[in-house]
């Protein structure tokens, strides 16, 4: 396994650090966090990405842009952070609050724009399984890929046979493949409504059996000498994170 990431959310700064300092504790061989970008939280992913590069705990920390956030003629978001060497572009989702103004950015447009303007960065973009199509979603890839797109970060995956047939898609591309753990079924029925998620018929909302499948799949992640980035929602890190160091 090339690199592996934690995705903490920013909920505060004081909270992202300490729980950033957890996961050096808990998981010490994490190398990169990275950060969502979440409209209902004050803390913005890259002023988190500065924050959590100041503290001194990690310089690898990778940010979310959302492209209909950003005005054409503003500055390109974590412009600013010093030592920012790499970004995910996501398309995001229209803002609940219609106040707040967003723009009809394409992910394709914003990779372009931060590839011509801040030609430093490591540009990353979204690959979802489950949103479309496959040969949609294939489409998409090599759209955001002619854009500039260094690679891409995947939507969670929660089956070993989804898992291995996106590698087969996705083998030539620098990917970070994403498992998270869903626990109980208030868990289970946001992945499937929000993001529809197909679970497998055999698939178990414990943490045992979410430990299990994250280990079995880092495995087959490794073998390939692909990255990995675990997004522990809604669970404990130091109950979650241990299990899977000696994977």
């Amino acid at each position: 396994m090339s690199r592996i990431a934690v995705e903490l959310v920013p909920r505060d700064r004081d909270t992202i650090i300490s729980e950033a300092r957890n996961v050096r504790e808990f998981f010490p061989v994490a190398d990169s966090i990275n950060i969502p970008d979440l409209m209902r939280l004050e803390l913005r992913s890259w002023d988190a990405a500065q924050a959590l590069s100041q503290s001194g705990l990690y310089s690898d920390v990778i940010p979310h842009i959302r492209a209909i956030d950003i005005a054409p003629e503003g500055p390109l978001p974590g412009s600013d952070v010093a030592g920012l060497k790499e970004i995910l572009v996501v398309q995001g989702d229209l803002p609940a609050d219609l106040s707040r103004h967003s723009y009809p950015n394409s992910t394709e447009s914003i990779i372009r724009r931060y590839k011509r303007e801040m030609p430093h960065l490591k540009v990353y973009a979204a690959f979802d399984p489950y949103r479309r199509a496959p040969y949609a979603e294939r489409e998409a890839v090599l759209r955001k890929v002619d854009s500039g797109a260094d690679g891409f970060f995947t939507q969670p995956l929660f089956d070993l046979r989804m898992l291995g047939v996106c590698m087969e898609w996705l083998h030539q591309f620098n990917v970070f493949w994403g498992f998270s753990p869903v626990i109980g079924p208030k868990s289970r029925s946001y992945w499937e409504t929000t993001n529809k998620v197909l679970f497998p018929h055999d698939f178990e909302p414990t943490l045992e059996a979410n430990i299990d499948f994250a280990r079995a799949a880092m495995k087959l992640v490794r073998q390939e000498g692909g990255n990995v980035y675990l997004m522990p929602l809604r669970v404990k890190l130091e109950r979650y994170l241990p299990p899977l160091l000696d994977t």
